[in-house]
């Protein structure tokens, strides 16, 4: 991963790490094969660089850890997730623009 403030998300560190987060959590599911993922990827890392203290970043590996991703019915990757308070309260899926991904960050902080 490109930035430092993105964190890496398992099935075990998941309810600590986003559920229990005083911050809104923006988490992408992903996979190493997957193109469009790739291709948002500088932009997930840019967002949590800018956006440092106001909004959690964290990127799920959907094919090394599957029980979030199937409680979250992500069924399509990239899927972007942003929780509140425990909560999903966004969702975007596939590689949108990031004035799309910013407006939906915008709507939660």
């Amino acid at each position: 991963m490109a930035s430092a403030n993105v964190k890496e998300l398992t099935d075990a560190n998941f309810d600590a790490e986003v559920l229990k987060s005083a911050v809104p959590t923006l988490v992408d599911f992903w996979a190493v094969w997957c193109g469009p993922c790739k291709q948002i990827a500088p932009m997930v890392d840019a967002l949590a660089d800018e956006y440092k203290g106001r909004l959690n970043v964290a990127k799920m590996d959907v094919d090394h850890h599957q029980i979030v991703p199937q409680q979250y019915q992500v069924r399509s990757i990239p899927t972007l997730l942003i929780f509140k308070g425990g909560k999903v309260v966004g969702q975007l899926v596939g590689a949108v623009p990031r004035t799309k991904l910013e407006a939906e960050i915008q709507k939660h902080l």
